[in-house]
């Protein structure tokens, strides 16, 4: 025989006892050529797989095939536990679990085989591949324990053992397919069995089933029901929250308090002037120091949209005390004459004309009214949070009960009124009015000229006409005035004009006639309004018709 050295191959490591050597060359040889083959094995499935792909798809096994697939599932995955339990306790199993993984590329690879050649015989032929896949296990283990136990050399002891192993899976796979199979059955059965019961109590109960279907079906639909509704909460709650103050009592009554206080020190001033100042002449045309202190807490919100404290706007509130109050002085300087008497040379007394200045100042207050500022200090985002927050008054109509908006309203609302159906025929003012409908209860914004931002008298005609065939963009009340061509005989869709309703020239105030003394304005909030009542028959000045 030659002689071998006794020097493992790279990367080997040869086991003993005792510091003696034993040879493990052959052992080694036959595990790689084990390898080889179940590589060679892989390939061969690959290519089997792309033939299996190519093929129709099997048909639908049926339940007892379905069992005893689930069986061999069982069983694929007791091996896999075994191996992987015996690679947890000895490192040296991993190659192992390698021959593992090949045996089963085998194993599928010859169940496709037999298939294809014998698809008479299944069983036999998954049984011959589950066989084959045990021996290979157990031959590997054997070798396995040849090296771990070198004083098992002999033949017989090796084929001992793997028989051992070998016959320890066979029973263990059975016992698992077994197990599974009876589940099965069981649950088969089990469900036979509540369907035999179901379909006997429904003959026995015809009525009763119905009654109970109806029920369930009563159930479902409350259900539906409940999840709208809550969605539908959901939904009215998120805009009650969007709507409401956010900021503490203490800091938006805070924040009335010190805008007062600013209107006070205004009002001293004023009533102080003419002893701080020097002047020969005083004329004053003050407007009313006011303000509604809703607008106030509703500007501060949007400004800072939401929650805010006192400290924060303070310079918020000087700002819009600024813009609200302009206060001028003009001061007129007149030459004047008076009568001096003089004394000439001779001591004789003589009357002569001097000049002087006379000093007039013309003291004037303008009240921009704080509800017109947002308009020009807002952006539409501001603009539109600051509508909202009027539109509901924060949610707060307990906050300042002497508030006049409490009475427009909450205790006082405009009043309704229903256009008659005869109306209607005329397809124009029917689109028009249901347009105009739209918005009844949006709050009055001054410069307002789209839902987003609520709207102003004219502002709100021009966006419903625009929506309704007209296209003349954006027009104040004298423009809307201009356009139209006056009419003596107004009918449902002309327009009305009023001058006087607020301090500017010309035409102040527009709304939609609807027809028998009504209409449909932006008052605030956005409402009817009956014609014939002594405000607005003292103000009212035209009809007009829209071309």
């Amino acid at each position: 025989m030659e002689n071998r050295q006794n020097k493992p191959p790279e990367g080997e490591v040869a086991s003993g006892h005792g510091g003696q050597k034993f040879h493990t060359d052959s052992e080694q040889a036959k595990l790689h050529k084990s390898k080889l083959r179940m590589e060679s094995r892989e390939e061969r499935l690959n290519k089997a797989r792309e033939r299996l792909a190519k093929q129709k798809p099997p048909k639908k096994p049926g339940p007892i095939k379905r069992i005893a697939r689930i069986a061999g599932h069982e069983t694929h995955a007791f091996l896999h536990g075994k191996v992987y339990q015996e690679e947890r306790d000895n490192v040296g199993v991993e190659g192992g679990h390698f021959v593992e993984r090949s045996g089963e590329a085998a194993l599928h690879y010859g169940r496709h085989k037999v298939r294809r050649a014998i698809r008479e015989h299944p069983s036999k032929a998954a049984a011959r591949a589950e066989s084959r896949y045990i021996k290979a296990t157990a031959d590997y283990h054997s070798r396995k324990f040849a090296q771990e136990q070198p004083e098992a050399q002999s033949a017989a002891a090796r084929l001992w053992h793997r028989h051992k192993l070998k016959r320890e899976y066979q029973r263990k796979a059975r016992e698992t397919a077994k197990q599974t199979a009876k589940a099965a059955e069981q649950t088969v059965s089990a469900t036979e069995r509540f369907v035999r019961e179901a379909a006997a109590f429904v003959k026995r109960h015809p009525v009763g089933t119905l009654l109970a279907l109806g029920c369930l079906l009563v159930v479902l639909t409350l259900q539906s029901c409940m999840s709208s509704m809550v969605s539908v909460g959901n939904s009215t709650l998120a805009a009650i929250a969007a709507s409401t103050y956010k900021a503490e009592d203490a800091d938006m009554l805070g924040a009335e308090a010190a805008y007062c206080a600013l209107e006070d020190e205004l009002q001293r001033c004023l009533d102080t002037y003419t002893r701080t100042h020097d002047y020969d002449e005083y004329h004053f045309d003050l407007d009313t120091i006011e303000h509604d202190p809703y607008v106030l807490i509703s500007m501060i919100s949007a400004l800072h949209e939401g929650a805010w404290t006192l400290d924060e706007v303070r310079g918020t509130l000087q700002d819009l005390f600024g813009r609200q109050y302009i206060l001028t002085e003009d001061v007129v300087v007149e030459v004047r004459y008076r009568t001096v008497t003089r004394t000439d040379s001779e001591g004789n007394n003589y009357d002569v004309e001097v000049p002087y200045n006379y000093y007039i100042c013309y003291v004037t207050l303008e009240n921009f009214n704080l509800s017109h500022v947002p308009v020009y200090m807002m952006s539409e985002e501001q603009l539109s949070m600051y509508a909202l927050y009027m539109s509901t008054l924060g949610n707060r109509p307990d906050l300042f009960p002497s508030s006049g908006y409490i009475g427009k309203y909450i205790t006082n609302r405009p009043p309704e009124h229903e256009v008659p159906e005869s109306y209607l025929d005329d397809e124009t003012f029917a689109t028009i009015l249901k347009e105009a409908e739209k918005y009844l209860g949006f709050p009055y914004v001054w410069g307002g000229s789209s839902p987003s931002t609520s709207f102003d008298c004219s502002g709100f005609v021009s966006y419903v006409y625009n929506q309704c065939g007209w296209d003349f963009g954006r027009l104040g009340a004298q423009g809307l005035y201009n356009t139209c061509s006056r009419t003596s005989s107004p009918r449902p869709g002309d327009l009305v004009f009023f001058v006087g309703t607020y301090d500017t020239a010309g035409v102040s105030h527009v709304g939609i006639y609807v027809g028998d003394g009504w209409m449909l304005h932006c008052g605030d909030p956005i409402s009817y309004a009956n014609l014939n009542s002594s405000y607005w028959q003292s103000h009212l000045y035209a009809y007009g018709r829209l071309p």
